[in-house]
């Protein structure tokens, strides 16, 4: 008898869906389409209830990714989660994760974008906490927490609509823009996708939200939480004035130095990735920022495709190494995994931007765009550092993992032969190769040429060799090696601990607060409330009921006089 499984069955249903609505996408592009439908749920008098969906090129394309990777990841978490006694409860989770993406994509209205957001912030903490440890709830708590900052501005946003009489907020985009009320919308928006993207200061839910099984790491970094918050700037970009745009470049772009800085120090395996994640989010973000709109969009579908290969591949490799995360007891895997290595190697080749992978034609573009941008000196430094140092800890991390001398017990159960996971590999492995190619033919009908001097045009190629050098030398760090040994120890902890963000994200925002309460409670409750309440009427009686013991004690004739008045009250009441 052939059992079909719910993860072969979501792997059917989402992949064809996913091909579907990425065809109808190239369609739409093609024929200049836009659909927008309004669906009458209720209607009551006077009142109706509808729910309104647009569908243009780039919700149906975007959500074409969005089920075409889910399918794969799905696939894959079959043989991942082999074992798991509630695989079912998992596969029914990732489902509604991918219908709250989707509701969000298509929604033009602010109340359907809120529903599509809280359900993707409510079971994104189900996911963390998935495996039940105090790691994973603590990782739960802080990304449920940072998310509801953007949850409140974009309840506040929708408080504000209400000045528009509708909460389309499509309508309003081109000719409010210049509103008072509509620059605070947008400001809120700004807020918003500054926590679900992780942005500085939210950034430190971001690595902690590894505590989720590998494949949710694969659908959340790659087309689902994070890039919501990117997805929603790219929507309300007609809003924003000179002055936000200004605050989200600065934002953006140190956060984008901060993760690609942080990454060349880390040595888990999945807070690597994780960081390359929050860098390309900044990098998106400053492209929105400076005017790039389109360019943001199309690095956002790129980025999607290598980023779910890259956790697929890493989580292969955690389970070769017995659930090892650490890229110091790694070492010399291209000959036990080969096929990994491969699709590792051409994931970390397409972040870097390597020529002719899916990386190279949207991060290429963007910085040399941003070339023509009016944008200053440290503007200019942040995007072409942060491109050299994702190459840089790409190198670090690739001759970590696949060179060298392997550094763990034994490797001889080590293998990649497992087909559920190779399939879902070797799908994202052709379309992070052809990809990116494919979408600049469709989406850039136009083609534009972009003329640039030699120095500018060979930049990006220098500060990659330069970035790639750097990491191939920070490679060569031994087991053993100490950070003090650089001489330079503060600043490898400041640059390594994401700038010391995750401690004020938790230690910072709780540690006062709780001596506060401590300090309230030891004074008041169990101080002075007590001294005085309870407890002092308990002392104030025992007091006085030794001191009249004592004297009863040695007074007979008190002794007396007492028994005499207990007699003569106890006649009285009997007669």
């Amino acid at each position: 008898m052939f059992y079909l499984s719910i993860c072969f069955i979501s792997f059917i249903f989402l992949f064809f869906v996913g091909v579907f609505l990425f065809v109808g996408g190239f369609y739409f592009v093609l024929n200049d389409l836009v659909y927008f439908i309004e669906w009458e749920v209720v209607t009551l008098n006077s009142s109706s209830v509808v729910m309104t969906f647009l569908f243009d090129w780039m919700s149906l394309i975007f959500t074409g990714f969005v089920f075409f990777i889910s399918s794969l990841v799905i696939l894959y978490s079959e043989d991942y989660m082999h074992g798991d006694l509630n695989i079912n409860r998992f596969i029914l989770l990732v489902l509604m994760f991918v219908l709250s993406m989707m509701f969000l994509i298509v929604s033009p209205n602010m109340i359907s974008i809120l529903l599509g957001w809280d359900g993707l912030g409510l079971v994104s903490y189900c996911l963390v906490i998935y495996y039940q440890n105090v790691s994973s709830y603590n990782a739960g708590m802080l990304t449920v927490l940072s998310n509801r900052v953007g949850d409140v501005a974009l309840l506040m946003a929708i408080t504000w609509m209400i000045n528009f009489g509708s909460w389309n907020y499509i309508y309003y985009l081109d000719f409010l823009s210049n509103s008072l009320v509509m620059g605070f919308i947008s400001l809120l928006v700004v807020l918003a996708a500054l926590t679900s993207s992780a942005q500085i200061p939210f950034s430190s839910w971001l690595p902690a939200a590894m505590a989720a099984p590998t494949p949710v790491s694969a659908l959340v970094h790659s087309s689902t939480l994070v890039t919501a918050g990117v997805y929603l700037l790219i929507r309300f970009s007609p809003a924003f004035g000179d002055q936000l745009c200004a605050f989200l470049f600065v934002v953006s772009g140190l956060t984008m130095f901060m993760a690609g800085l942080g990454a060349n120090f880390e040595y888990d395996l999945k807070s690597i990735i994780a960081l390359s994640t929050l860098s390309q989010l900044g990098l998106m973000i400053s492209a929105v920022s400076v005017g790039l709109v389109g360019m943001a969009f199309f690095h956002l579908l790129t980025h999607a495709l290598f980023k779910a290969l890259l956790f697929m591949c890493a989580g292969v490799i955690i389970h070769t190494m017995s659930d090892s995360q650490d890229i110091r007891f790694m070492g010399n895997l291209s000959i036990q995994v080969p096929f990994t290595s491969v699709c590792m190697g051409v994931s970390s080749f397409a972040l870097c931007g390597m020529p002719f992978l899916a990386g190279f034609y949207s991060k290429d573009l963007i910085l040399e765009l941003v070339s023509f941008s009016y944008i200053n000196l440290v503007g200019f430094f942040l995007f072409f550092v942060s491109t050299g140092l994702t190459v840089c800890y790409s190198f670090r991390l690739f001759y970590y993992v696949f060179c060298g001398d392997f550094n763990l017990s034994s490797f001889y159960s080590i293998s990649d032969d497992n087909f559920n996971m190779s399939f879902g590999m070797i799908g994202l492995m052709l379309v992070a190769v052809f990809g990116g190619s494919l979408l600049s033919w469709v989406i850039f009908c136009t083609p534009a040429m972009v003329c640039l001097p030699f120095y500018l045009s060979f930049l990006v190629v220098f500060v990659s060799l330069l970035g790639g050098w750097v990491g191939y030398e920070l490679s060569k760090f031994s087991l053993g090696n100490s950070l003090a040994s650089l001489f330079c120890y503060e600043y490898v902890v400041f640059s390594g601990s994401m700038w010391f963000m995750p401690y004020f994200s938790t230690y910072g925002a709780s540690l006062h607060p709780l001596s506060l309460g401590y300090s309230s409670l030891s004074v008041s409750d169990l101080g002075w409330a007590e001294r005085l309440g309870g407890q002092g009427a308990y002392w104030f009686l025992m007091y006085l009921g030794k001191v009249n013991q004592w004297w009863q004690y040695n007074s007979l004739s008190l002794f007396l006089m007492f028994f005499v008045m207990w007699a003569i009250v106890l006649m009285f009441i009997l007669v």
